[in-house]
């Protein structure tokens, strides 16, 4: 590589980062901005969205249309049924989407944008109220609005302040408060988020169960006290948990044997030949109810520095067990 391309590859490189952190401060100081003006409009959008019987229905063309996509999602996700209709498709047969029952959250920066504009009208006449999410007061759409939010910026981060960059990312901004307003406003809780998210890490930790993934029946070793410790040793080989359970007649829990207490035991030199269950147990282990959430087993392992717990029933009966590969086997853990 040569001096000059060197010098050139140099130059662009710090051009690169210096407009790379320039375009934080701008983009930044845009949110920023959105705290002083919000106001009255924010207020009684969250007032009216919570009335409505029916959906939040979000628009937005081009960059503004992304971004109400992921506001829909965000809102749907967090309480708030929500979707997004594409302004251009709703002139041609969508708009039959809406009803007088939703709320429809119109994103525009400039407020004017025609394919919105064409619908305004129709809308107003449906009776669904109108939310203008918009950086201009004086717009069509702020002016057909019921409810007006201020998403303006007074820049671009692009250096041409053509392409849509702080204003989306205020739109962005905006829509991720309304959410948060409304979840809360809900009592939205953490089992809440769950149940919209079962295939995710969330959901699996507060909607699995101990009952979803304990092992159960003929799979769970079990010896009653008064078993030998032969018996004891066959049952908890062919389980293959490294633990049986010891119960009483009525199947209460009495005891656990695991292959540690196992070691202790032969490193203690003791004859274990005529020894039963209940002389070598270790009384009173950590149980688990079955319809306890997975993952407080999973907290209950951790603390208690153990790898496998007994799993029992409303009236201490044993229902199962359960051990950490079961857990990592359900990505509980």
């Amino acid at each position: 590589m040569t001096e000059h391309a060197a010098s050139a590859g140099s130059s662009r490189a710090h051009r690169a980062l210096a407009l790379a952190k320039e375009t934080f401060d701008i983009e930044a100081a845009a949110i920023l901005g959105l705290k002083d003006r919000l106001g009255e409009g924010f207020a009684r959008t969250v007032e009216r969205i919570l009335a409505i019987q029916g959906r939040v229905v979000v628009m937005g063309m081009g960059k503004s249309g992304h971004v109400g996509r992921k506001i829909a999602a965000t809102l749907a996700s967090t309480g708030t049924p929500a979707l997004f209709v594409h302004p251009g498709e709703a002139s041609h047969g969508d708009l039959g989407m809406v009803t007088a029952t939703d709320l429809v959250l119109m994103i525009s920066n400039s407020g004017e944008s025609l394919e919105m504009a064409a619908i305004l009208p129709v809308l107003k006449r449906l009776g669904s109220p109108l939310v203008a999410m918009t950086g201009n007061s004086d717009s069509t759409m702020a002016r057909y609005a019921d409810f007006w939010i201020d998403t303006g910026v007074s820049k671009e981060a692009c250096p041409l302040n053509l392409a849509p960059t702080a204003s989306t990312t205020a739109q962005l901004a905006m829509g991720d408060a309304l959410a948060v307003a409304l979840l809360d406003a809900r009592g939205f809780r953490a089992e809440d988020f769950a149940r919209s998210h079962p295939g995710g890490a969330l959901g699996r930790k507060l909607l699995t169960h101990v009952s979803d993934v304990m092992r159960a029946g003929d799979a769970v070793p079990r010896v009653l006290n008064t078993a030998s410790f032969s018996e004891l040793m066959r049952e908890m080989s062919a389980k293959g948990l490294g633990a049986t359970a010891v119960v009483a007649g009525d199947g209460a829990v009495l005891g656990i044997f695991t292959d540690g207490d196992l070691r202790r035991l032969v490193e203690q030199g003791t004859d274990l030949r005529a020894k039963t269950a209940q002389d070598v147990m270790r009384p009173t282990p950590f149980t688990i109810s079955s319809d306890a959430l997975a993952v407080t087993a999973a907290d209950l392992m951790e603390a208690k520095r153990i790898t496998s717990v007994l799993v029992i029933d409303a009236q201490g009966v044993l229902c199962g067990a359960l051990n950490s590969n079961d857990l990592m086997r359900a990505k509980v853990i």
